[in-house]
């Protein structure tokens, strides 16, 4: 199904750039703004922006929670409906990538660095800090810290992404629109979306998505700075972490202008490929059956409890644990969603809807499972058998856990090695699918543009990055990105409601030219039955004048 919508074109050139001007130069003012006034006031940036962020939670916690949940069933749905065989890009699309390949483009954008850094320090946290379990046996609340990792890093995060890439995708490729987040409101807005409207949602994309952006590489950029120190000795300081981020820069800088087919889609093949390799020597030199046994226990501990922690406002309880853990996750995912989500729009051509929510919703949070259970869930046995050295660790300092916990295993250093080098990897895939998908909005969703502007938005992630970590900030614009997730939320649930109608259109009228050329088919069958039976006839009365004995004339036809 492929309907073509009219569509004004809104970028032009400018300098030899093809850009929206109205959000192009609005987003770069914004950034400057913004990034100079965290500068200049960073101690009341901080003090101002905290007060926001706990208001927000406090009365804006509730939308997070609704609608999270609202995304997965409304994914599950999209799926396992009649709209689950629609095929993006149209019922004769082939998909432009590999399953393999497109798998690991998509799990490595969304996933980050954040795998590495939380799969230790997110369940000893909630194991020395309990969500609700405190004072109960200390086996129940290791599993309750797991269970709440999954919760965080799981089905919820990975249904915000695909409500955003899927949207895309659909009004992308099947609508013939460009890829840019206002053409999925134009069920709702209409042509309005190519007015201040439409530009205002493109705004907002850009700035969160570079600022989100820049500040995960700011502190990524720490924890490959603590991985040096710890593996190699190199000094952690702003000099070295300064000079990290530059050839972070660099090498995404040019994996975004060889573009996704080559370097994005190397580089993710490389981190998925390093992280199994991680993973398989920690299996194999570490407990491997307690790896299974665990991950089953928490994958089904995880269901049982699925829907009251999902739904858990602590609505009866004075703690503020839930502002600060489940609903700041919840802001995060949803500030990263435009540019996760157009990233895996953009790759996502010639697969089904059902497809899609499979391989985008479920199996990203199966691996992430995994891991979580293979580091997570031995670091709570270790734990629970007497040894503290994580806990130390995580107490000490969150970015260099991982190594204390490789010095467990008989191939430490290696397995550290590799550590950096996946960091490494995951925060320059995310730079450089970062930089395609902000040069795709700024430039009205053009697939193709000058590889020039793909360098500009690489060098901007990376400068915005080492002048907030050189002049201070960072802390306030991630407070900041957390924010701006509850506005998305509700333009989110929007988006869902415009997918559907969108979906339900264009099936409808999909149904209507079916039986339509079913009636057109039948009617020429028809015809073809009757001609065919006068011919018949014809024939016979033929055969009879002409037998022997008969006289007159032939009969004419």
């Amino acid at each position: 199904m492929s309907i073509k919508v009219n569509r004004k074109e809104s970028a032009s050139k400018f300098l030899g750039l093809v850009v929206n001007k109205t959000v192009f130069f609005s987003a770069i003012a914004v950034i400057i703004f913004s990034v100079g006034f965290t500068l200049i006031f960073e101690e009341q940036a901080d003090y101002y922006f905290g007060i926001a962020q706990t208001n927000v939670s406090a009365h804006g916690g509730w939308i997070y929670t609704l609608s999270v949940n609202l995304f997965i069933v409304f994914c599950l749905y999209m799926a396992f409906s009649k709209f689950g065989a629609i095929r993006i890009g149209g019922a004769n699309t082939k998909p432009e990538f590999s399953l393999w390949a497109w798998f690991a483009m998509l799990f490595s954008a969304g996933i980050g660095n954040g795998l590495v850094l939380f799969s230790i320090a997110d369940p000893v946290r909630d194991f020395l800090n309990p969500p609700r379990l405190a004072g109960q046996e200390p086996a129940l609340i290791a599993q309750e810290a797991i269970n709440f990792s999954f919760l965080h890093h799981g089905i919820h995060g990975w249904a915000i992404y695909s409500v955003v890439g899927l949207s895309l995708a659909y009004f992308t490729f099947n609508r013939k629109m460009p890829l840019t987040l206002r053409s999925v409101f134009y069920p709702i807005l209409g042509n309005r979306i190519h007015g201040w409207m439409g530009d205002l949602i493109d705004i907002m994309a850009v700035i969160t998505t570079l600022f989100g952006l820049a500040t995960t590489i700011g502190f990524g950029v720490g924890q490959i700075n603590s991985g040096l120190t710890h593996v190699f000795g190199i000094p952690s300081s702003l000099f070295y972490q300064v000079i990290i981020i530059v050839a972070v820069t660099l090498i995404a800088t040019i994996s975004a202008f060889s573009g996704v087919n080559k370097g994005v889609q190397m580089l993710s093949k490389l981190n998925v490929r390093v992280a199994s390799a991680i993973f398989l020597i920690v299996l194999l030199s570490g407990p491997t059956t307690f790896i299974f046994k665990s991950y089953i226990q928490n994958i089904g501990s995880y269901l049982v409890n699925f829907v009251e922690m999902s739904t858990w406002t602590e609505a009866l309880r004075g703690t503020d644990w839930q502002k600060t853990r489940t609903i700041m996750y919840w802001g995060w995912w949803i500030s990263w969603s435009p540019f996760v989500g157009t990233f895996i729009a953009r790759i996502s051509k010639g697969r089904t809807v059902k497809e899609f929510v499979l391989c985008v919703l479920i199996l990203p949070a199966l691996v992430t499972f995994l891991w979580f259970s293979a580091f997570g869930g031995t670091t709570m046995r270790d734990i629970l058998l007497g040894d503290t050295a994580m806990i130390a660790a995580v107490n000490d300092n969150i970015s260099t856990a991982l190594y204390v916990f490789f010095d467990k295993f008989p191939l430490a250093m290696l397995l550290k090695v590799l550590g950096v080098i996946l960091i490494c990897s995951f925060i320059i895939t995310s730079a450089d699918s970062g930089a395609l998908v902000v040069d795709s909005i700024t430039s009205g969703g053009k697939l193709k543009t000058p590889k020039f502007q793909r360098v500009i938005w690489a060098v901007a992630i990376g400068v915005i990055a080492s002048v907030l970590m050189y002049g201070g900030g960072l802390n306030a614009l991630q407070t900041v990105v957390t924010i701006s997730g509850l506005p998305f939320a509700i333009l989110l649930v929007m988006m869902c409601f415009s997918l559907y109608i969108g979906v339900k259109e264009d099936y409808q009228k999909s149904e209507r030219e079916e039986k339509l050329l079913e009636r057109e088919t039948y009617r020429k069958n028809i015809l073809q039955l009757v001609n065919k039976e006068r011919e018949e006839k014809n024939l016979k009365k033929i055969d009879n004048d002409s037998a022997p004995g008969k006289k007159g004339k032939l009969t004419d036809l």
